[in-house]
C-alpha cells in the first residue's frame, strides 16, 4: 500500500524520477539515517533541543543537511555529536541575544530598510559566533558528514557545500535577504538558502537515505494569517512558497524510506530579534522528541538488513509527523 498523501508515479515530476534512480545506484550497503535541518530564525532553538534528545537516546546522523538557521545547528552537531558537543551547543544558545547576532549600526530605525545598502546588519556578530562555535575549519574535516544550501545570487539555483571553509559555507546558507548581506564564495554571491530549499528532504534521499529525521522549527502546516501590511504580504508569499515545496517532497518520498518529522511548534515571533524564549524552546524541542519517540519507537536498522534493489523494499516506509502544542 502506498503511504497515505504519496504521489502516484504519474504525478510525480521528471526530476524526482531521476533522483530514484540515482538514489538506487548509489545505495550503500547498510541504512543510512540522515538529520535534516530546516531554516526558521530564532525559532531555531528548537532544534537544540531536538538534537539533544537525539544524541542521548543514541540515534546518530551518517549525514546532515541543513539550511539556514539548520545550517548553524547542523554544523553545530556535526562538529561534536555527543552530550558535551550538545551542551556546548545549548550554550552558545543560551548566550545569544539580538545585539550579538544582528548588531546594529549607531544610527538605526525603520528607515534602515531603505537605506542605500545591501542589509540592515553586518554579519559580523554571526561570523564571530561560528569562528568560536564551530569544532572544525573546513567542512569535509566534520564528524559527521554535512551539506549545507545555499542560494545564488547570480542566477538564483540551489547550491550545496560539503567542503571549503565551513564559516563561510553556513554563513552563506544563513544570509538572510535584507538583514545580512550576501557573502561571496568564489566567484559569486550566496544568500539564504532556504528561499530554495528550506527542508532539504529530496537532498538525502538523492545521497541514499533510508531513514530521515526532519527537524522544523515551525508547524507542519502554515496557515497564514491576513497580512495586514505590505511586508506581511511579502514574507507570507515566501512561507506558503517554502512550505508548499516540503509538501511536495513530503509526498514524494519512496514508500521504503522512513520519515520521522518533528514540527518545532508555535509560529514566528513579530521580532526577529528576539532570543528571549531560547531555553523554553530547547525544553519544548527535547520533549517532543522525546513523546514521538516513546509513543511509536523506530525499528531499529541492524548492518544485516539487506540493501534495497530496483523495485523492491527494505521495509515498509512510514512517516510520523507531529505537531507540537
Amino acid at each position: 500500500m502506498p503511504r497515505p498523501g504519496a504521489a502516484s508515479p504519474a504525478d510525480r515530476p521528471q526530476w524526482w524520477d531521476r533522483f530514484a534512480r540515482r538514489r538506487q545506484e548509489r545505495a550503500p550497503a547498510g541504512p543510512r539515517t540522515a538529520f535534516v535541518l530546516a531554516g526558521g530564525g530564532t525559532r531555531g532553538a528548537v532544534q537544540v533541543g531536538m538534537l539533544t534528545e537525539l544524541v542521548e537516546r543514541g540515534i546518530r546522523a551518517d549525514c546532515v543537511y541543513g539550511a539556514s538557521v539548520g545550517a548553524v545547528n547542523g554544523a553545530g552537531y556535526a562538529g561534536d555529536p555527543t552530550p558535551s558537543g550538545m551542551e556546548h551547543l545549548q550554550r552558545v544558545w543560551t548566550s545569544l541575544s539580538g545585539d550579538t547576532v544582528f548588531p546594529r549600526s549607531l544610527v538605526h530605525g525603520p528607515w534602515t530598510f531603505f537605506q542605500h545598502r545591501p542589509a540592515v546588519h553586518a554579519n559580523t556578530g554571526l561570523r564571530r559566533i561560528l569562528e568560536e562555535g564551530l569544532h572544525f575549519e573546513r567542512l569535509e574535516d566534520a564528524e559527521v558528514p554535512i551539506e549545507v544550501v545555499a542560494t545564488s545570487l547570480h542566477d538564483g539555483r540551489e547550491c550545496w557545500f560539503r567542503e571549503g571553509p565551513a564559516v563561510d559555507a553556513v554563513l552563506a546558507s544563513a544570509a538572510i535577504p535584507a538583514m545580512f548581506p550576501p557573502v561571496r564564495i568564489g566567484d559569486e554571491l550566496f544568500i539564504d538558502g532556504g528561499i530554495v530549499d528550506n527542508v532539504p528532504i529530496s537532498r538525502a534521499v538523492d545521497a541514499g537515505a533510508t531513514r530521515i529525521y526532519v527537524l522544523l522549527c515551525g508547524p507542519l502546516h502554515y496557515r497564514p494569517r491576513p497580512p495586514s501590511r505590505p511586508v506581511e504580504a511579502v514574507l507570507t508569499g515566501l512561507f506558503v512558497a517554502v512550505h508548499a515545496r516540503f509538501a511536495r517532497e513530503l509526498a514524494m518520498v519512496p514508500p521504503d524510506i522512513e520519515v520521522v518529522v518533528f514540527s518545532g511548534g508555535g509560529e514566528p515571533g513579530a521580532d526577529y530579534r528576539d532570543f528571549s524564549a531560547t531555553r523554553e524552546l530547547i525544553a519544548a524541542g527535547r520533549a517532543e522528541v522525546a513523546a514521538v519517540l516513546d509513543r511509536a519507537p523506530a525499528r531499529q536498522p541492524t548492518p544485516a538488513d539487506p540493501p534495497a534493489a530496483a523495485g523492491t523494499r527494505r521495509r515498509s516506509g512510514h512517516t510520523r509527523l507531529v505537531e507540537w502544542h
